[in-house]
């Protein structure tokens, strides 16, 4: 398991709920299957909206909408109507993160508790992609908000660059000096186009814009000593089945 605060762009995981018992509300229509929802309370005080306690889940389709959704019905929606008893929750799946954003104060919703974090993920198989402009929808995937009340469980699969933080800057074994601003993020210094990328192993050079720690500097050295940074796209392409967010 890990802190389910702890979260970056790139991370590969194996998010699941409990399937939890609730009823169906509103019935089932093509796309959607409306359930009260069992985790949150509505918060009567919200001045921007009132909730009715019911979710509509994403019923797989081949709607756009509905690759995102990782909430599933037992039984399956098709065989379900308004009234019966159900469970909901998310099987094991395997996902990678696309946006973390941090909200202080937290959001205001019309549940609570109010999200202070929101986390945006991808299922396997899936990449990001934009819509059309316009489109309600975007390509960067579900949102999830850990610690509002949903008990979801995280394991990390893979975090590529994980001894690494966003404005490190590193010499590579080329000569060549980069900045690093998540696992796709990589700018050279000499404004020569990226090609294959930084060439392994690594030497930390500055980190937060200050001289690095020796500490610092052998982790990321021992992080890159074997292996490439092609490699850790392939790596990292195995088990999200996906493309690099750009």
């Amino acid at each position: 398991m890990m802190d389910e605060l702890d979260f970056r762009v790139g991370d590969v995981l194996s998010v699941a709920c409990p399937f939890t018992d609730t009823r169906v509300e509103q019935g089932v229509t093509w796309d959607h299957v409306s359930v009260r929802w069992p985790w949150w309370e509505i918060d009567s005080s919200n001045e921007f909206g009132q909730w009715n306690g019911i979710v509509a889940l994403g019923v797989d389709n081949g709607v756009p909408e509905a690759e995102f959704e990782l909430f599933r019905t037992d039984p399956l929606p098709e065989q379900l109507k308004a009234g019966d008893a159900c469970r909901v929750g998310v099987p094991p799946t395997v996902v990678h993160v696309t946006a973390v954003d941090h909200h202080d104060p937290p959001l205001e919703t019309v549940w609570l508790p109010h999200p202070a974090q929101t986390v945006t993920v991808l299922r396997r198989g899936l990449s990001y992609r934009e819509f059309p402009e316009g489109s309600h929808l975007h390509g960067s995937g579900y949102t999830i908000h850990p610690g509002d009340g949903i008990p979801f469980t995280f394991e990390r699969l893979m975090r590529p660059y994980a001894t690494f933080q966003a404005g490190d800057e590193v010499a590579d074994a080329a000569g060549r000096a980069w900045r690093f601003d998540g696992p796709w993020e990589w700018t050279a210094f000499d404004e020569e186009p990226a090609g294959a990328g930084p060439t392994w192993p690594l030497i930390l050079l500055s980190r937060a814009g200050a001289p690095c720690s020796a500490g610092d500097a052998e982790a990321v050295a021992a992080s890159t000593v074997s292996g490439s940074h092609q490699q850790t796209i392939r790596d990292w392409m195995a088990l999200t089945e996906a493309s690099p967010t750009p």
